[in-house]
């Protein structure tokens, strides 16, 4: 049995979710009402066009990595990028956008996701800032979803996103669990694609890391049911890092690469 593309996961998700509500990684899927991160900014002439959903990592009491000068936080800068990544693709006009939160708030991984379904997103970009204990360092990476990590330092940064999520066992029912599953390998093929897109557009721009595209079982990405992944856009350990980060010209040049990757993807499913 052959799948294509993002349009083959979401059909075979919305067909599972009728059957048992079942999410593309076997755990039970929540309808939830709508929330304020449903707003969706678009111009009037972009009325139709897909919606690709921007998180903007930690928030709230979660303040994520903190900066090693101790003056910025994670949780402020991933914030800035996602409204001007917003900002960036409404003024041009070819998607629709909304926002797992557009304000200093914690938002769970569960929620964020959330707003990827009931949106019925094409895409999901969560962006973050990391930090190592290696003061040296540096470069931004893009992470897609993967059972298994493509090294241990992805595997590291999974647990630490994931922490606290209580990870579902599967599901019994064995159609339930094919289908699933095979929304699932699509959804990471699709994912696969945009990281590849985004490596290529940021190429040239700004600093990658070695081997800028890599795997992890992060939850939030499995739960999105849409292509998706995580954007790490450099290091807060790093000084060199944390100065690009907290200035406005180079995060334009992230928001570039951002929007020219998630345009050309959405553009490329939208001739299979």
């Amino acid at each position: 049995m052959a799948l294509a593309g993002a349009g083959a996961c979401l059909a075979l998700a919305a067909f599972v979710a009728g059957i048992g509500a079942v999410s593309a990684n076997g755990g039970t899927t929540m309808r939830l009402p709508p929330l304020a991160q449903d707003r969706v900014y678009g111009a009037p002439a972009a009325r139709g066009r897909p919606i690709v959903v921007i998180d903007a990592g930690h928030g709230g009491a979660d303040p994520g990595a903190l900066s090693v000068s101790g003056q910025a936080r994670e949780k402020d800068l991933t914030l800035l990028a996602a409204r001007e990544l917003r900002d960036a693709l409404v003024a041009r006009g070819r998607v629709r956008v909304a926002m797992t939160r557009d304000a200093d708030v914690y938002v769970s991984l569960d929620d964020r996701a959330a707003v990827a379904r009931r949106l019925n997103a094409a895409l999901f970009v969560s962006v973050h800032m990391d930090s190592a204990a290696n003061p040296l360092a540096r470069g931004a990476s893009v992470y897609s979803l993967s059972d298994v990590a493509s090294d241990a330092e992805s595997a590291r940064l999974a647990a630490v996103q994931n922490r606290g999520v209580a990870i579902g066992s599967g599901d019994s029912n064995s159609v339930r669990s094919i289908l699933a599953d095979l929304a699932m390998r699509s959804q990471m093929t699709a994912s696969a694609d945009l990281a590849t897109r985004l490596v290529a557009k940021a190429s040239g721009r700004f600093d990658l890391r070695p081997q800028p595209h890599r795997f992890a079982a992060f939850h939030v990405l499995r739960r999105a049911d849409a292509p998706a992944v995580l954007f790490e856009a450099g290091y807060l350990s790093n000084e060199a890092d944390e100065a690009l980060l907290r200035d406005p010209r180079h995060r334009h040049a992230l928001v570039l690469a951002l929007a020219d990757a998630i345009e050309s993807d959405v553009a490329a499913r939208s001739r299979r």
